[in-house]
């Protein structure tokens, strides 16, 4: 049995729908019970999130005992800020079960995760060094970027020690996390990308139409008619993504306006405002967040979707899933977009005029939606993604196991 540890955010995102699709994976693929345990930050008091970061975690007795209750031989913990903490895992080690730690972000040793403040990329961070994220504001209080600060410094090699294993969702990640000094022990990182399953139809989809390889479903209708449905352009270039500075929607706004293409925008976040102020006189739609169904349907209408990212992205869901639906993906060069997308779907981030001429190059065209389609399924299906978080448990058995032997001794 596989108890899952997760810390929601305040804002939530694709790390929340990759736990979920994990848990579906190891109960589905692998066989195996799965429980989650979560928490939500927009539930918790911010003083009483201050205190779970300082302590490095506020109830682990929670943890040992549904560990304890579920008999769980594994804890597979995501997001543990603020309120699980290094505690969670040492509980869980207490109660006999191995720990995998996985890391969606780069929070080990950032405050935000992303490593992208002020509108730009930024590593000033490194290691036990997190005082740059306390002078830059980077979590936009002092006090809060304070508790993060000495979180990070004093709790980052201990949360590191009690893993059995550590995910990470690319090879980027990996490197970009060596190159922050969070001290992973490299025997025990393994490079995981994120399952994705299959999600609800768009509505009219044909009935029983043939599933791809790793059966992550056929190409969605691309081009003109398609979107047509619900009031959208027939015509149109989707974004599906949080609102936040680092996602590049501006650039989007921009390249549509330039490529004479509409835009149709999923999600919610703080930079909502500003951008519906830049998109003025712009043909773009803001439907805010939409459910599986919806944007199934969204994705089967849209000509192009579009990752216009200004940071490092750990990995991409969003350009994979839009992948796996057959929609024509661009996204930009940085982080691990390009070990999903081809080079001729990368354009420098930032660059409108670039991501304008793509979408003038790409809009529409089904061979390349077909090529995404098979090259996404070799990375993420969940056959593949199932075999590689198999050995990751195997692993961490082996290794919480080694260790009780030799404190037997």
């Amino acid at each position: 049995m596989v108890l899952f540890l997760h810390n929601r955010y305040r804002t939530t995102g694709g790390e929340e729908r990759v736990v979920e699709d994990l848990l579906w994976l190891v109960r589905e693929h692998l066989g195996e019970d799965a429980e989650l345990l979560a928490h939500d930050s927009a539930a918790i008091p911010r003083t009483r999130a201050a205190l779970g970061l300082l302590r490095g975690g506020l109830a682990p007795q929670e943890v040992a005992a549904a560990v304890a209750r579920a008999g769980a031989g594994v804890v597979h913990a995501h997001n543990l800020h603020p309120s699980f903490g290094w505690r969670s895992l040492a509980a869980a080690r207490r109660a006999g079960a191995a720990v995998v730690l996985h890391l969606h972000q780069y929070r080990l040793v950032c405050a935000v995760g992303v490593c992208f403040t002020d509108g730009h990329e930024c590593t000033r961070c490194h290691g036990r060094n997190t005082l740059p994220g306390v002078a830059l504001n980077c979590r936009g209080s002092l006090p809060e970027a304070a508790a993060y600060a000495f979180a990070l410094a004093r709790w980052q090699r201990r949360m590191v020690s009690l893993a059995d294993v550590v995910l990470v969702p690319s090879v980027f990640a990996r490197e970009r996390l060596a190159e922050l000094g969070a001290g992973l022990p490299p025997e025990r990182v393994r490079v995981l990308a994120p399952p994705l399953r299959p999600r609800a139809e768009p509505p009219g989809a044909v009935e029983g139409r043939g599933a791809g390889p790793g059966g992550m479903g056929a190409p969605a209708q691309t081009g003109a008619g398609a979107g047509a449905q619900g009031g959208l352009p027939q015509r149109y270039a989707l974004v599906v993504s949080r609102l936040a500075a680092e996602k590049g929607i501006d650039v989007a706004i921009g390249a549509c306006r330039r490529a004479g293409i509409a835009l149709v925008v999923a999600g919610e976040g703080p930079e909502r405002g500003r951008l519906e102020a830049l998109a003025r006189g712009a043909e773009v739609r803001w439907l805010g967040a939409v459910d599986d169904e919806r944007l199934a349907g969204l994705r089967a209408g849209a000509s192009v979707a579009l990752v216009p990212s200004l940071s490092a992205e750990t990995f991409g869901v969003v350009a994979a899933e839009a992948m796996a639906a057959g929609v024509p993906v661009l996204g930009s060069r940085v982080g691990a977009l390009p070990e999903i997308l081809a080079e001729e779907e990368l354009v420098d981030p930032g660059d409108e005029q670039e991501l304008a001429r793509a979408i003038e190059r790409r809009a529409g065209d089904r061979a390349a939606a077909e090529r995404g389609r098979e090259r996404i399924a070799s990375i993420c299906g969940p056959e593949v993604v199932a075999g590689g978080l198999r050995d990751a448990y195997g692993q961490a058995r082996e290794h919480a196991a080694a260790a009780g032997r030799s404190r037997a001794a």
